[in-house]
């Protein structure tokens, strides 16, 4: 029995099912858009940590690590095929924290059918 030989390699593929190219779905500043995520960005920030952590399908103690978060808007980025770079989500969020959370949270609704853009 011969060994199968690989004449080619796999092309770069996508992170996840849902690959799109482009950017995101709705503004850094665009809280109002979705009444419930702005509300519990504002009232209470950790939870929506929580919150965007667990609908993204994490643990939701990673909201509450040093780079959690970053790490999640990283991996969102790729697995949704928005353009940007590392050195940006970490920029994102040390600026802009919880509306840049909020966006987050409003990408994994709108992505997820949950809300309209």
């Amino acid at each position: 029995m011969s060994n199968p030989v690989v004449t080619h390699q796999p092309g770069a593929g996508g992170y996840g099912t849902n690959v799109q190219t482009g950017e995101w779905s709705t503004g850094v500043c665009s809280c109002f858009s979705d009444g419930l995520i702005c509300a519990l960005g504002f009232l209470c920030p950790l939870a929506l940590s929580c919150y965007t952590a667990n609908k993204y399908g994490e643990n939701c103690c990673l909201g509450f690590l040093p780079g959690g978060l970053t790490a999640i808007r990283t991996h969102m980025r790729l697995t949704y095929g928005i353009q940007g770079t590392i050195c940006n989500d970490a920029t994102m969020l040390f600026c802009c924290g919880i509306c840049e959370v909020c966006r987050m949270a409003r990408e994994i609704r709108i992505r997820n059918g949950e809300v309209s853009s």
